[in-house]
């Protein structure tokens, strides 16, 4: 079969470097793809905002499955437009999308259903925030863009100037809606559950590291590193979060006429009353994605192929190694705020032969040279018996890497 990736980063690196291992697999195409993925598959010039164009490509190329990497092309409806075109797709249709898409649908829905998560308002105007603020929460707080952020649109404020300058900055950009939540305390875990629209099975767990410097300091980032198993979600956590949180979700949202089906991660806060909902995505995370593929052992396409044609509940369950993998995002100077591109890497032979995957999360060609294209830059993966041996060999990696303009967080799974 020939298979379509959309996406650049390094979770579709890791997606495409285990797609390649199907035996399924004739071809295997990327949209737009980076040198990494270049290694596994064809790249193509395509965008996914132009959907008449991805569905003439998979036509004309016998494309049997799209698998549709990022959150954007998801909320955009991409996935509808090929399903109505016959072609199989994996990732939720616009309607479930919106779990991702607006924080204050998910908000909502979980009020309705009974699903527990921190208590929130929704609020539209700045006026309103302030009124929030006055009148019903105490610091800190969480204040959230409603929309697509890309895992940063996020501010724990701990005093009243931090809050209010980060509504400022949500309502300059133009953003109509703002989430403001009580703060939850606890460890965070993030949960994978594969979903056909009808049967559902989870698939693994991480621990994201979410800010830019160690001792998670500094402002938040799409993910600087992530541990996969996650060490607090035991698996009596995992099936409370399964009961309380996923399952009612998946309920509500067929009940509603939207069913779910791709992979759903739960972001966890697990709070003293038990599994909290932070928040959902709609799309493997990133760098969490990269953890997962290290540890899941069987036939990827396989798997994304039953789920997108609604043949969950015939397969086994998805295995994945009792090992720890552990995922070092090097970054670009000046992430999250300004990312400095440009940047000459080399090394990554030498970093592969440590043992560890080195997937390409932000970079380009430059001529025979190997060049920084993004703020995250590599996501450097190991898996190993435990936590202390797999972050072990991935810093060996990293150590191995020469890129005079990247920085990275030294405490990835030392906690």
């Amino acid at each position: 079969m020939n298979v379509l990736l959309i996406g650049g980063g390094g979770r579709e690196h890791a997606l495409a470097w285990k797609l390649a291992q199907s035996p399924g697999l004739d071809r295997l195409y990327a949209a737009p793809g980076n040198p990494g993925i270049a290694r596994h598959a064809e790249l193509v010039a395509l965008d996914a905002r132009d959907h008449r164009a991805v569905v003439a490509f998979a036509g004309a190329r016998d494309v049997g499955l799209v698998v549709i990497g990022p959150e954007a092309p998801l909320v955009d409806g991409l996935a509808d437009s090929l399903r109505a075109a016959g072609v199989a797709a994996f990732g939720p249709s616009a309607a479930a999308a919106r779990l991702e898409g607006s924080k204050g649908f998910t908000k909502d829905l979980c009020a309705a259903a009974g699903i527990p998560t921190a208590g929130y308002r929704r609020v539209s105007s700045r006026e309103e925030a302030a009124l929030a603020l006055d009148g019903v929460f105490g610091l800190p707080v969480v204040v959230k863009a409603d929309g697509l952020a890309a895992g940063k649109g996020v501010t724990v404020a701990t005093t009243r100037a931090q809050a209010d300058a980060a509504l400022d900055a949500i309502f300059a950009d133009g953003n109509g809606e703002v989430v403001i939540e009580e703060f939850l305390a606890g460890e965070e875990a993030s949960l994978f559950v594969l979903a056909d629209g009808g049967a559902a099975v989870a698939f693994g767990s991480a621990q994201d590291h979410k800010r830019v410097g160690d001792g998670d300091t500094g402002p938040n980032t799409g993910g600087m590193g992530a541990v996969s198993p996650a060490p607090a979600l035991t698996p009596e956590l995992e099936s409370r979060a399964l009961a309380e949180i996923v399952v009612p979700t998946l309920a509500a949202m067929a009940a509603a006429g939207t069913p779910y089906a791709g992979v759903l991660f739960a972001g966890l806060m697990l709070t003293a009353q038990g599994p909290k909902l932070i928040e959902y995505n709609v799309r493997f995370g990133d760098p969490e994605c990269e953890a997962l593929m290290a540890r899941f052992e069987g036939d990827l396409l396989g798997l994304l192929l039953a789920v997108a044609q609604g043949r969950l509940a015939a397969l086994p369950p998805p295995v994945l190694a009792a090992e720890t993998a552990v995922t070092v995002v090097v970054a670009a100077a000046g992430y999250p705020a300004a990312p400095r591109t440009g940047g000459v890497i080399g090394g990554i032979v030498a970093a592969a032969a440590t043992g560890a995957h080195v997937f390409h999360a932000g970079t380009r060609a430059d001529g025979a040279r190997l060049v920084a294209a993004g703020g995250r830059v590599l996501a450097v993966t190991a898996r190993g018996p435990d936590v202390t041996a797999a972050r072990a060999t991935a810093y060996r990696a990293i150590d191995a890497i020469d890129y005079s303009d990247g920085f990275h967080r030294r405490d990835i799974g030392l906690r």
